[in-house]
């Protein structure tokens, strides 16, 4: 490849050549950023001079969007700003109407910025309100999870909400329909020690229902579990004949999956089993089916031998 050589003089107009032409286009590039131009911007509202005697609730986001004839430079910087500037809506009119119009309060809210810039439009134009009479109630929370646990893990208590209830605010006839309030679906996967997390609220799509708290704490109680076996007397219910009744055996074995931390607390206190005394007198069943009728919640049941025992009745 050929290399050009250039002399001293060409060299000197080449460097010329290249600073006027950076220099036109420093020029032009200022010239075009003080130009003004239209732009868009996102902006969040808030409010000032609220109705003494009306209580009200907004039925649209609080961002709008500003359409801003401002200075190259101004929209040059707008795209690096990272949090859209506040303006401040008047809501006085809502002492005799139900919406605000920004056209109206134009003037004033261009007042708020700075002189160069000029606020020509907003999006939505009219802000609209509900002016319902609003009531409030307390509905417990419902925990919407799916969470799974490593092997020989589970749960070892309940789980614990905080709060437990969410506060409601709307209309007393929307408020009726709500019983409970669902929360984001907790996904949590092979668990092995306890967990505690936050969880949004779902969001309502109902624009004049308010809900807080939006998160709740769940506490999430994981231990490992072991198996246990313990013997457990059978008692007889529904004996309306007073007679006297022999069961054979006296006890069942029960076989059951319980925490390292409440293993030694569970024992024969903790669970009862029965068996009914109707499947013979109503059913004429020759052997009662043994049924767990007390047993502990954080226990996990495995089996009980026998799960039918035979028995004598004696008039």
């Amino acid at each position: 490849m050929a290399i050009i050589k250039l002399t001293k003089i060409e060299k000197r107009r080449v460097v010329g050549m290249f600073a006027c032409l950076c220099f036109a286009i420093a020029a032009w590039l200022f010239m075009a950023l003080n130009n003004k131009y239209v732009y868009n911007a996102k902006t969040v509202l808030t409010y000032k001079n609220f109705p003494s005697e009306r209580a009200f609730h907004p039925l649209q986001s609080d961002t709008v969007d500003l359409q801003v004839e401002g200075s190259g430079w101004q929209l040059l910087f707008s795209r690096l700003r990272i949090k859209p500037q506040s303006i401040s809506v008047n809501l006085e009119p809502l002492n005799k109407k139900d919406f605000i119009v920004f056209s109206n309060q134009i003037n004033g809210i261009n007042r708020q910025f700075a002189s160069t810039q000029k606020i020509i439009s907003i999006r939505p134009d009219t802000l609209y309100f509900d002016f319902t009479k609003r009531s409030v109630k307390k509905v417990p929370i419902n925990l919407i999870k799916k969470i799974s646990y490593a092997n020989q893990f589970g749960l070892a208590n309940d789980i614990l909400l905080t709060p437990k209830y969410v506060t409601v605010t709307g209309p007393l006839e929307d408020l009726r329909k709500i019983k409970t309030w669902d929360t984001d679906t907790l996904l949590l996967n092979n668990l092995s020690n306890s967990a505690s997390v936050r969880v949004g609220m779902q969001q309502t799509h109902l624009k004049n229902i308010n809900i807080y708290p939006s998160i709740v704490e769940v506490k999430i109680p994981v231990d490992e579990f072991t198996e246990k076996t313990i013997e457990v007397p059978l008692k007889i219910i529904n004996n309306k004949g007073f007679n006297s009744i022999l069961l054979f055996p006296k006890k069942v074995k029960v076989t059951f999956l319980v925490t390292l931390g409440n293993y030694n607390q569970v024992d024969e206190n903790f669970i009862q089993a029965a068996v009914d005394v109707g499947e013979w007198k109503n059913d004429h069943h020759n052997q009662f089916t043994v049924k767990i009728t007390d047993f502990p919640d954080y226990c996990k049941l495995v089996s009980v031998v026998p799960n039918k025992v035979d028995f004598i009745v004696e008039k």
